[in-house]
């Protein structure tokens, strides 16, 4: 059996699964049970956040044999196909290599046929904002006048390059990052159903630096599990990401405030010629600094960033060189 990636196996196949955005779960679902179908919905958002798995999941619950219901029963049909990706009914394009108005008119064509077999015929276009002015001009007049059995899914990273003249004729939702709790539970969940063994720290750290994305989160514990022989390390995630670990940070910033320039700088050279990622080090120094500030407020561990033990009480040792003002003031030319 051909291996499947984890962001692929573990894809959303109903608005249930879906990890976060229940703005749009909410307001689609209630669309979907009164009868209130758009013609054209704008997903927009940042890269792995969903905008593509909601557009397929739009598809089966438009044209699940049970439907449209915000349910759709996957057994159908209709789900089957789609879910396998071998509707005649539902296409997906890629609007950064199918850029033209010649592309756009052949779309225009087909789209004035009935469904085969579904109820819908659904276009989902990822990166629609890569279209041409001219595929945009010929786009603009069918969604003018669509064919009421056409709904356009349009998924777009860049909503600012879309046309005003577009945007006025579709349903927008806007996708919002992830946090990092939502992506640590469903990374442990994979993780342990997928039998993975892994340190709660180094999920963790992954949630962290998957910058909202939960297809980056997914993609790197697939990495570190191969590195790793199974197992999810916290020095290992470090080491794929180029991470400088909570320790090597708080050196850093002793070295600033406590030791001297030219102490800090060889540090900081020493860090770099290990391969540290320099924005993930500027990132880590910040950390630093801002649970300093916060600690030197309020001696609440709680409202820190992650530490195991020893690094909390380094932590707390270097919050004792510097006053508060001090904190803030490093903090705000950071």
């Amino acid at each position: 059996m051909a291996y499947e990636a984890l962001s692929r196996k573990w894809r959303p196949k109903t608005f249930g699964e879906v990890v976060g955005q229940r703005h749009v779960t909410r307001a689609l679902a209630n669309a979907l049970s009164r009868g209130k179908i758009h013609h054209a919905y704008m997903f927009t958002g940042t890269r792995g956040v969903g905008k593509t798995t909601f557009a397929r999941i739009l598809a089966r619950a438009l044209n699940c044999e049970e439907g449209p219901t915000p349910t759709p029963c996957l057994s159908c049909p209709a789900c089957v196909e789609i879910l396998a990706g071998s509707s005649v009914d539902v296409q997906e394009i890629d609007g950064a290599s199918n850029t033209g108005i010649d592309d756009v008119r052949r779309l225009r064509e087909n789209a004035a046929y009935a469904p085969a077999r579904s109820r819908y015929k659904v276009y989902i276009i990822d990166e629609v904002h890569m279209l041409s002015k001219a595929a945009f001009n010929g786009l603009l007049k069918i969604l003018e006048e669509p064919p009421a059995h056409v709904i356009f899914v349009f998924a777009t990273t860049e909503p600012n390059r879309i046309p005003d003249t577009i945007l006025s004729r579709v349903q927008r939702f806007d996708f919002r990052m992830l946090t990092d709790e939502e992506i640590f539970t469903r990374l442990r969940e994979m993780a342990e159903a997928e039998s993975i063994s892994f340190e709660e720290e180094a999920l963790r750290l992954v949630a962290q630096y998957a910058f909202g994305s939960m297809r980056d989160g997914q993609s790197i514990i697939e990495q570190a599990a191969v590195s790793g022989d199974g197992r999810i390390q916290a020095s290992l995630v470090e080491e794929i990401l180029g991470l400088v670990g909570t320790d090597a940070a708080i050196d850093l910033v002793h070295a600033v405030v406590a030791e001297g320039m030219e102490e800090a700088i060889r540090k900081f050279a020493s860090l770099q010629s290990r391969g540290a990622d320099l924005k993930f080090l500027f990132l880590s120094l910040v950390d630093v600094l801002r649970d300093a500030a916060v600690w030197k407020f309020t001696e609440k561990d709680e409202l820190l960033f992650r530490h195991s033990p020893s690094s909390l009480s380094r932590m707390k040792e270097l919050c004792a060189l510097r006053a508060r003002e001090e904190w803030m003031f490093l903090l705000d030319i950071a």
